[in-house]
């Protein structure tokens, strides 16, 4: 297992490194680590913005290489547009995410972003959390897929469907609370009289019956949150989910 004292070694290396790369205009503390807020498990995040006039992959290639001689046991790749996030798993278990960026892209799409050195493009958009009225209709064709999994006897597939809703409505309550709507970020922050309720939507088993049960409580969580993000929707939809999740009408 990786030691706090490890990772900051690494991070300070791999910061040395960047400046010490022509190629290599400006880099930026991603994450955590960027407001001050590490902790034991945070991975190394760093972004890197690559000259113009650099050969984009040549520099990846390079970079890949330095990273070879930390006992990396596999990568993952996340291109987005013309950046490419490239995930490096260590054998101690330390993650680090180094991103390469053309230079004229570079700069801040969120809010956990500090400029180590060089310049950064003040004028990116930042990345806007999902829009309440998206999640409400994600919520309703994940149901869709939960109900016709369990006609179908297809267990395991309905359990999917249900977490993927679940989901949604979760991601609805963060909304309304002003935390992170994403990948479960803010559910823990949720106060406990909003996800306390929540518990009783986790299927025991893939059981028809569970699952099933399971749906119709998730389904009155959604019917909930939608009722606080828009009425109007809430009435037009309040018969149809019902049905969906096997409820008595309202």
């Amino acid at each position: 297992m990786f030691t706090e004292a490890r990772r900051t070694g690494l991070r300070d290396a791999l910061v040395a490194a960047a400046e010490g790369d022509p190629r290599v205009t400006a880099a930026a503390l991603v994450g955590s680590a960027a407001v001050g807020r590490e902790d034991r498990w945070s991975d190394i995040d760093l972004a890197l913005a690559v000259a113009p006039d650099a050969d984009f992959g040549r520099v990846v290639a390079d970079w890949t290489a330095r990273m070879a001689a930390h006992d990396v046991v596999d990568r993952l790749d996340l291109p987005l547009g013309a950046t490419l996030f490239r995930v490096f798993l260590l054998r101690d278990t330390l993650q680090v995410d180094l991103s390469f960026w053309p230079a004229a892209e570079f700069g801040a799409t969120g809010p956990k972003w500090r400029l180590l050195f060089g310049a950064a493009n003040e004028e990116l958009p930042h990345v806007r959390p999902p829009r309440a009225r998206d999640l409400v209709g994600r919520a309703w064709l994940h149901a869709l897929h939960v109900r016709s999994s369990l006609a179908r006897g297809r267990g395991w597939q309905a359990e999917h469907m249900l977490s993927g809703m679940r989901e949604q409505v979760l991601a609805l309550a963060c909304l309304r609370h002003g935390l992170p709507a994403v990948q479960g970020r803010g559910v823990d922050d949720l106060p406990g009289e909003v996800t306390g309720p929540f518990a009783e939507t986790l299927a025991r088993s893939v059981a028809p019956d569970e699952v099933g049960r399971a749906f119709a409580v998730t389904t009155r969580a959604l019917l909930a949150e939608v009722a606080l993000v828009d009425a109007a929707l809430a009435a037009r939809l309040d018969e149809t989910l019902r049905r969906l999740g096997g409820l008595a009408p309202g």
